[in-house]
């Protein structure tokens, strides 16, 4: 009989292993990531298909609780089994210019999860 851990038990290994390295990463470039108050914070989720731009106002990352913002997400993700925001995706604005901008109310589930971290974004971002 193989000692080969299920396909199953490895995801959780691996989720739980990226929750955990993202939250140190979120630790060490807080002051980087931190926005101004009122303005949208985005947040890099790496899934089992895609890597995701997640979007979640102040009035949402209040909502789930105390602490470090990648904790508050991890804990909501563990505790509710998923986590809802905005994806954003890059567009070109009128003057040419690229931003991003909110493209759909999306919702990640525990099992897709595999890194949270926060984004820091280069270009201007949009409320949605």
């Amino acid at each position: 009989m193989s000692a080969t851990p299920h396909p199953a038990t490895r995801l959780l290994q691996r989720m739980a292993f990226g929750l955990l390295v993202g939250g140190s990463l979120a630790a060490a470039g807080r002051a980087t990531a931190a926005a101004p108050a009122g303005r949208i914070r985005l947040f890099q989720v790496v899934t089992i298909r895609d890597d995701l731009l997640l979007g979640l106002t102040p009035a949402e990352l209040a909502a789930l609780g105390p602490g470090p913002d990648v904790e508050r997400l991890a804990r909501s993700i563990a505790q509710h089994g998923q986590l809802s925001g905005w994806l954003y995706r890059s567009q070109r604005g009128p003057d040419g210019t690229s931003r991003l901008v909110p493209a759909a109310r999306i919702s990640v589930s525990r099992q897709e999860a595999l890194t949270l971290r926060p984004y820091a974004p280069l270009i201007p971002v949009q409320a949605p």
